[in-house]
């Protein structure tokens, strides 16, 4: 039967006509979303009339924003009784805020620090770069380190020579046993670190004096204080987290038990008790004389505590891909690290993303914290500028510029990780 001399069946394809007008447009979007039924009106309605609402009692106070002034009670003479903003807290007070008490002739050193971290991470964070931008990002923690606390460029060398021990000691020993080599390795720069970083980096600036003026701990303060605890346990948290997800699924009893304890132990505490032992009990377990910085107990106790939150979203991660892909590692013949490195934590990862950054916008935040062992975040300098006769009873500005500087922080990494998914979604290729 020829299909073409059928009556019935048309013989030219009909052309895409438009969409009707009434279901397309902005109009249309409104009905859909804000007015779709009785109760998405009624809610409609009422979240409109909360933001005018908001808005008519907050644009009065913005409105008469005052901008230049020394002190609260100038605001109020310029306000003249009406309400208004006395932003002239954060123009007078905005290196506080930044740097703490960190000297003022010096302010260039952690803000060249802070040009040279955007430098490091894009490498980490964009594929266009290439990799061997990477080296800066290594050599990166020494210098910002050298730059910000200053002293003897020497010594944070010496720091990174004991890399250079671990690996040669690693590379000499791995023929026997691979185990033996990294414990050799760990004790050896790990004995490196304790013993000869001092007398390396005090000789070589005897020979080579390359120095920065030194700056205290107890100066640095505000936002560089928490970009110095929130990327250092950012940075190192993510790596430990790692090992300590892929312990507590170790075949290994020990290794297996260890990580465990670790986790639910960390996860048990408060992080204010794990910054109080620090602060206070940590130095009763050292050798009299020594001297542990503060800000370097406060970073390591704040890395140990987000690792562990960090061990259980990665294990959620890795239990979440199915059996067959551990079984296509195997069939490869790919030894364990090798099927972990290529084939299980890529995938691992990718799922994790958004509780991975949940993470560390959380500990970003959690810095705050540091205010109560005596460190000088932005919110005990916000305690201290209002308690100063020129700004007692000062509180809105403060606390609305510290939240938004957060927010810029927290939000940025949120559209990160929302990039980062997208850029490895490949289920539809």
């Amino acid at each position: 039967m020829n299909l073409h001399n059928v009556s019935w069946v048309r013989q030219e394809m009909v052309l895409a006509s438009a969409r009707p007008v009434s279901q397309h447009g902005p109009l249309e979007w409104m009905r859909k979303n804000l007015f779709d039924g009785w109760l998405s009106t009624l809610l409609t309605v009422a979240s409109l009339s909360a933001i005018a609402w908001l808005a008519m009692a907050i644009a009065p106070w913005l409105g008469n924003s005052i901008w230049k002034a020394k002190s609260l009670t100038e605001c109020r003479q310029l306000l003249d009784g009406a309400p208004g903003a006395c932003w002239g807290v954060i123009r007078d007070r905005w290196p506080q805020l930044l740097f703490g008490f960190y000297p003022a002739d010096l302010y260039w050193r952690p803000v060249l620090a802070f040009a040279l971290l955007l430098a490091a991470l894009a490498p980490v964070l964009f594929r266009v770069l290439p990799s061997r931008t990477l080296w800066f990002s290594a050599v990166y923690p020494g210098l910002a380190s050298w730059l910000i606390w200053g002293g003897s460029l020497w010594f944070p060398v010496a720091a990174y020579l004991g890399f250079a021990v671990a690996a040669a000691l690693f590379t000499s020993t791995a023929r026997i046993s691979r185990g033996l080599g990294v414990s050799i390795a760990i004790l050896g720069a790990a004995l490196w670190w304790i013993y000869s970083v001092q007398p390396f980096s005090s000789g070589a600036n005897d020979v080579v004096p390359i120095a920065l003026e030194a700056v205290p701990s107890r100066e640095i303060g505000g936002f560089l204080l928490s970009i110095i605890i929130g990327v250092t346990g950012i940075a190192m948290s993510l790596p430990l987290g790692i090992l300590l997800a892929l312990g507590r699924r170790s075949s290994l009893p020990l290794i297996q038990m260890l990580s465990v304890v670790f986790i639910e132990f960390i996860r048990g505490v408060p992080l204010i008790t794990l910054l109080f032992t620090a602060s206070l009990l940590l130095n009763y377990f050292l050798p009299p004389g020594t001297n542990f910085d503060l800000i370097l107990r406060v970073v390591i106790m704040v890395t140990l505590f987000a690792s562990a939150y960090m061990a259980e979203v990665i294990r959620g991660g890795l239990a979440g891909l199915p059996r067959g892909q551990y079984e296509a590692a195997e069939a490869l013949g790919l030894d364990y690290w090798k099927a972990q490195r290529l084939i299980i934590l890529p995938q691992a990862l990718k799922i994790s993303i958004p509780g991975i950054v949940n993470s560390f916008i959380g500990l970003f935040k959690d810095t705050t914290l540091v205010m109560f062992i005596g460190l000088l975040d932005p919110i005990a300098l916000a305690a201290a500028i209002r308690a100063n006769t020129e700004w007692q009873g000062i509180y809105w500005e403060l606390f609305i510029f510290i939240g938004a500087v957060f927010f810029i922080f927290c939000f940025g990494m949120s559209r990160y990780s929302m990039y980062l998914e997208r850029r490895l979604k490949t289920d539809h290729r």
